[in-house]
């Protein structure tokens, strides 16, 4: 993607989606660290469906302590690789507990200490709890960055840095929001639909995919 194109892309996406948030729910920023924890590897809905029976049960740090590790598996089954989930998230409680008075912390180094917890994780938690303007690279920012020529790179670490250069700092703290719903809803993985994209007369991506059929 041209230098020239980068402005008008995220204006554009702008434009569409002026205040996107993430589509997890919650209601605390324990909650937010939880439900992005419990969300690799799995879709928003399926965690957005668990912790609606969860969090009105155990909604802290304390009280998923007080579950367990199979108190909370029977809450999150549903969701894959539950149960090293529920035995990282439980862990994560109780180092929150005796290191942090029960409080998330919010420096990059103290989140990705917790058990569970990677780059990406600490990424969105330090953008939507501490409104840092950081790039949580999963698999739908990855593809858009790579497949429309916006931040192109080998892995997530690199994806992330490129896109940390490009965005003109005005969109910084949402531009991630809005890759991830671009790649879940336009840009989708299989077969993009170049039709009905905002963005398309900046994206690299050739031959641009035709309407379907009639």
């Amino acid at each position: 993607m041209k230098d020239a194109d980068v402005e008008p892309f995220f204006a554009t996406l702008q434009a569409a989606n002026p205040s996107p948030e993430t589509e997890l729910e919650y209601t605390s920023v324990f909650e937010l660290l939880a439900a992005v924890l419990l969300s690799a590897q799995a879709t928003d809905a399926g965690v957005n469906k668990a912790t609606r029976r969860l969090f009105p049960v155990a909604g802290t740090p304390q009280k998923i302590l007080a579950l367990g590790v199979e108190g909370l598996e029977g809450y999150i089954k549903t969701i894959g690789l539950y149960r090293t989930k529920a035995r990282n998230l439980v862990e994560t409680c109780r180092i929150l507990v005796e290191k942090h008075d029960g409080k998330v912390p919010g420096t990059r180094e103290e989140l990705e200490a917790l058990p569970g917890v990677g780059r990406k994780t600490a990424n969105v938690v330090l953008n939507v709890a501490f409104g840092e303007p950081t790039m949580a690279v999963d698999t739908h920012i990855f593809r858009v960055s790579n497949r429309t020529g916006l931040a192109p790179g080998k892995d997530p670490l690199q994806v992330e840095l490129k896109l940390l250069e490009r965005v003109p700092p005005k969109y910084l703290h949402d531009a991630h929001h809005w890759l991830i719903l671009h790649g879940r809803y336009v840009c989708v993985a299989r077969l993009p639909q170049c039709w009905r994209c905002a963005v398309r007369a900046y994206c690299d991506y050739e031959p641009k995919t035709p309407p379907p059929a009639a």
